[in-house]
């Protein structure tokens, strides 16, 4: 319903005032609950899925029928330091400022880039998804048993 309103007057709208509305009708309600959508099956978070495509061609003002993938890479900015230093290697993010008393700092647009920073680099290598997956299960238990 909000992405429809917002889809009408997008034309004269500016990039950052989009992305405001995007966040403030489509984002919030998804990142409100966050904890509860983490244990759905696949086909709820299909759904929820095509919202947020939906809303990030809406944004970026992509056709319906483009791929989305290059599109959301491209909303995710690696961290490239200034000069030459060790974390250059190490696949990193931008996190973007926010305003933490607001919390802010529960938003999946900040969450998510600090907690992958926060994760190894051999769990950010994975060469496969299924890779992925097997690598950070492993780094989550050796973290809550306390393993090395």
């Amino acid at each position: 319903f909000h992405l429809s309103n917002i889809a009408k007057i997008r034309p004269i709208l500016s990039l950052r005032d989009a992305e405001t509305l995007i966040h403030a009708f489509v984002s919030s309600r998804l990142d409100y609950c966050n904890v509860l959508l983490s244990g759905l099956p696949n086909y709820a978070i299909r759904s929820l899925q095509l919202v947020q495509n939906a809303a990030a061609r809406l944004l970026t003002k992509t056709r319906k029928y483009d791929h989305i993938t290059p599109v959301l890479s491209e909303l995710l900015t690696p961290y490239t330091p200034a000069r030459p230093l060790r974390s250059l290697d190490a696949a990193l993010l931008v996190i973007p400022s926010i305003n933490k008393k607001s919390l802010g700092f529960r938003a999946f647009a900040y969450r998510a880039p600090y907690l992958w920073n926060t994760l190894p680099l051999h769990v950010k290598e994975a060469s496969s998804v299924e890779n992925f997956k097997s690598r950070l299960k492993t780094h989550l238990y050796s973290l809550f048993y306390g393993l090395p």
